[in-house]
């Protein structure tokens, strides 16, 4: 039984890999998203990531179809209390922006959507810094005396506006930040680590990272010269340009052969030993996806082999 681990100061205990709904109700359909869904919990995950915003970018789709698979889900397996729901508020077509007004509409149709009582993670998904902080742990603080939402996170958010946000939630006894979601992978380094990861150091936030995998290309199957069928392909794709993202492959594909692992997997397992990370967030449109995914769980590298990467990545 894999353990689980603790969501910086709160009481939620979390699988090490949450599973990445951006997928569900866009690249993976009503059946394929219960069966992603259905292997993760069988294999012991409880952490599922989405947001009220997926998937407005596809055409004929209005935003909270992702919310909407994983609320049937949830209805028809009877599993509420046994899964942590994050969900996130800022960039609905119908629900844009953080004022506090926006924000509790936004949660209430969030809630309808996932049909629960509650969500157990809610995050501000893109700071909007015209908005005072003020404003938004205030509303973020009522959704929590309402017993709408259980604990409050970031993402996207610049070191100073979650400093001052920690400080007055502080100040003034309100509900505090426990987690943080950066955008933080083998080959993006550079918007988490320094200022932003010494604060959630300092604070004790959880980090839990989007794209992980860099949109695909640290599952190594984007070489020179093959095409990969996916939606992401051109963004992934566009790390094989440069020196960093060739020589991590390298040394990706050398700790995989040592350890008879997938590079998706050992990518996972670099993340999830770097300070202050709870668990990496990646998604899967088919359950032939997921293996090497959740192997991240069992995966322990060396001090010598995390050097080696942080090396080649650097």
């Amino acid at each position: 039984m894999t353990s689980l681990r603790k969501l910086g100061s709160s009481d939620l205990e979390v699988f090490p890999l949450a599973l990445g709904g951006n997928v569900f109700g866009w690249t993976a359909d009503r059946a394929a998203s219960f069966a992603v869904l259905d292997a993760y919990t069988a294999a012991g995950g409880n952490f599922v990531d989405t947001a009220d915003s997926y998937s407005a970018w596809i055409e004929g789709n209005s935003g909270g179809e992702s919310e909407s698979l994983i609320g049937a889900w949830l209805k028809a397996r009877g599993n509420r209390d046994d899964v942590v729901i994050a969900t996130k508020v800022s960039q609905h077509p119908e629900f844009p922006g953080l004022t506090a007004a926006n924000i509790k509409a936004a949660a209430d149709a969030s809630l309808r959507r996932l049909g629960t009582g509650h969500i157990d993670l809610y995050y501000t998904h893109f700071d909007k810094p015209e908005v005072p902080v003020e404003e938004i742990i205030g509303a973020l603080d009522e959704l929590v005396r309402a017993g709408k939402v259980r604990h409050i996170a970031a993402s996207n958010i610049s070191p100073e506006r979650l400093q001052a946000s920690l400080e007055f939630s502080d100040r003034e006894g309100l509900a505090r930040y426990v987690a943080l979601q950066p955008h933080y992978n083998l080959v993006s380094r550079d918007t988490y680590e320094g200022p932003l990861q010494d604060l959630a150091a300092r604070a004790g936030l959880a980090a839990v990272p989007y794209f992980a995998l860099a949109a695909g290309f640290l599952t190594g199957k984007y070489r020179p010269g093959t095409t990969v069928d996916s939606a992401r392909a051109g963004r992934a794709a566009q790390h094989l340009d440069s020196e960093r993202g060739r020589r991590v492959l390298t040394a990706l594909d050398e700790i995989a052969r040592a350890h008879d692992a997938e590079a998706a997997t050992v990518a996972l397992a670099w993340l999830a030993a770097r300070p202050t990370v709870a668990a990496p967030i990646a998604s899967a449109r088919t359950p032939e996806q997921l293996p090497a995914l959740l192997a991240v769980a069992e995966l322990e590298l060396t001090r010598e082999e995390q050097d080696r990467l942080t090396e080649a990545s650097a």
